[in-house]
């Protein structure tokens, strides 16, 4: 286990990294023995430093939800991050400074009306505890290189959940549906940049249910003695793979029965 001086240490370099835009090397590679429980030490003590500076807490994502991405982590669960409110976008212009290597992943957000807390949260209680459910884009980043520099090694998943799971942005469009109005697993999208279809997907890609996710990122923040509140946003985990985006880009995301909205890198 990281030492807590360590763990302020990595969280400060992250807040520097995503300040200047310049990548660090892999915190897996440099502390070997790092765990996935320091991983989220980290990104909790990155999260209090801003929230501490200002930012607001408005909800979570959950990552890695597909089996395909757990496989390749190494890993037989999802990881979570927080949701800040700069991360927040209207349909429209994307500040492309913002990001470092930003890259966009096709999803549908939860909007909570009651809190959800406890170790044991079924899908029902997912979906009685949600207002609306809406199409959400999220924009995900790498303040740790996706890559050694070095030995082009891809990061590990102590790095990713270091890094806030590569949270960044996040774009709210379309209709805000109740969560019992349309069958969520068939909630599909379709995906455009400049105009070329680069993604389809449909929401049954994240655990078979969306709802699955939200009730686990539930049970995950209990043994913190913490919860999902009402009115927080959760990201219930991409159905597509992430599409990279740089300054000039245009995306298209088209939900169908759930509406459409654009939006581009300016």
């Amino acid at each position: 286990m990281l030492t807590h001086e360590l763990i302020a240490q990595l969280a400060a370099e992250l807040d520097q990294s995503e300040k200047s835009r310049v990548q660090v090397e892999h915190f897996s590679k440099r502390h070997p023995g790092m765990t996935v429980e320091d991983g989220y030490a980290v990104s909790r003590a990155w999260v209090a430093s801003k929230i501490a500076a200002g930012r607001k807490s408005i909800g979570h994502k959950i990552g890695l939800t597909s089996r395909a991405m757990q496989i390749s982590s190494q890993i037989d669960e999802p990881d979570y991050g927080t949701l800040l409110d700069d991360m927040l976008f209207a349909p429209g212009d994307i500040p492309t400074q913002r990001f470092i290597a930003p890259r966009v992943e096709v999803e549908l957000a939860f909007i909570l009306k009651r809190r959800l807390e406890g170790d044991k949260i079924t899908v029902d209680d997912v979906l009685a505890a949600t207002d609306y459910v809406t199409p959400a884009i999220e924009i995900i980043d790498a303040r740790i290189e996706q890559f050694d520099r070095h030995t082009k090694v891809m990061r590990k998943v102590q790095d990713t959940i270091s890094d806030n799971a590569a949270n960044a942005g996040i774009v709210l469009g379309g209709r805000k549906v109740h969560p019992r109005e349309v069958d969520l697993p068939w909630c599909g999208a379709i995906l455009r940049q400049n105009g070329a279809v680069e993604e389809t997907g449909l929401a049954a890609g994240v655990q078979g249910h969306p709802a699955i996710g939200v009730a686990w990122l539930a049970m995950k923040l209990a043994p913190w003695g913490e919860c999902l509140e009402a009115g927080e946003i959760v990201l219930a985990g991409s159905f597509t793979r992430p599409v990279a985006a740089k300054k000039g880009d245009h995306f298209d995301a088209d939900y169908g029965p759930l509406g459409r909205f654009e939006f581009l890198f300016a």
